[in-house]
């Protein structure tokens, strides 16, 4: 018999057909009765494929008793209690690299798209409003104060992309890193402070929740732009929100929030604000390098190999 594999978020069929040899795939949303395939089969399940935001839930992970490898589609595991996967031995891996590249590239749009009012002046134009009259002119991007919470692998890619806009880069870290060209701020308050705009790509989870405090939006200023493609848990949001109708903070380009899908109504009707459906990763080409990613390190497993991206 074939060890299960139960993948409990969406996954590329042809990609799961390709696992046929090394395990008996079951899709989760094609199971008819979970509780009662869990309670007669979850024993059998081997390897999981889910994500960062579902992790592995409380009342399945119950039942899971055989699990040896949780394959996470995605590179933050903030949903995936790792602690309890060391003390049950079971494995952990993400899918870092092959998504940087296009979470940069939408951090960067997000700025702009705040900076030059993109989604007003679309809106602008398809509404008629320019055949009487001009749009309100808008915000420079060239010259300004870019701060970065997490300079990761991610966070390098955007401050580079920031500087080739002729932008001035600080970042924020648990750590100064050595050999980096920008201006290290030991706190996120020192950093909003220094900032015109704060963009956040720290990883999400219990440590960093709420890292971006009402304390630290105050010190970014009236004149600030916020911009999170992180994790709606490192933002407080409803200070946000607060910040934002006041107009304490200038505007916010957002791609994920804290109760997704989920979006406050108030962010809905405020027109300096920018909002994408958490898609900095959402491309054809990385979600099929990620899903490739999944499947190497699913084989690797079944095969007794040292798993290609492991989480320590």
């Amino acid at each position: 018999m074939l060890p299960v594999l139960l993948a409990i978020t969406p996954f590329p069929a042809d990609l799961l057909e390709r696992l046929a040899s090394n395990y008996e795939v079951i899709a989760w949303k094609e199971v008819a009765d979970g509780p009662a395939f869990l309670a007669s089969r979850g024993k059998e399940v081997r390897a999981l494929i889910t994500n960062g935001m579902v992790g592995v839930p409380a009342g399945m992970a119950d039942h899971l008793t055989g699990l040896g490898l949780v394959a996470c589609n995605g590179v933050g595991y903030d949903a995936i209690d790792i602690a309890w996967a060391r003390s049950k031995g079971i494995a952990v891996s993400n899918t870092p690299d092959v998504l940087s590249t296009d979470v940069a590239d939408l951090a960067l749009a997000l700025l702009l798209g705040v900076f030059r009012q993109l989604p007003a002046a679309d809106r602008f134009v398809r509404d008629g409003a320019w055949l009487k009259g001009a749009f309100p002119l808008a915000r420079q991007l060239a010259g300004s104060k870019i701060g970065i919470v997490g300079l990761g692998r991610i966070g390098r890619m955007i401050a580079q992309r920031c500087a080739a806009f002729d932008t001035v880069v600080g970042y924020n870290g648990r750590t100064r890193q050595p050999g980096v060209p920008y201006d290290y701020f030991s706190t996120p308050m020192a950093l909003a402070e220094w900032a015109d705009a704060l963009i956040v790509v720290t990883p999400g989870g219990p440590d960093t929740r709420h890292l971006i405090s009402a304390q630290v939006l105050d010190a970014l200023g009236a004149n600030g732009v916020l911009v999170n493609v992180a994790r709606g848990s490192v933002v407080d949001e409803a200070a946000l929100v607060e910040r934002l109708q006041s107009k304490r903070l200038a505007g916010a380009g957002l791609d994920v929030f804290a109760n997704e899908p989920g979006v406050p109504e108030a962010l809905l009707l405020l027109p300096h604000v920018v909002l994408t459906p958490h898609i900095a990763s959402a491309t054809v080409q990385t979600r099929r390098a990620m899903a490739a990613l999944v499947l190497d390190n699913l084989v690797a497993f079944a095969e007794g190999k040292a798993l290609p991206t492991a989480v320590d």
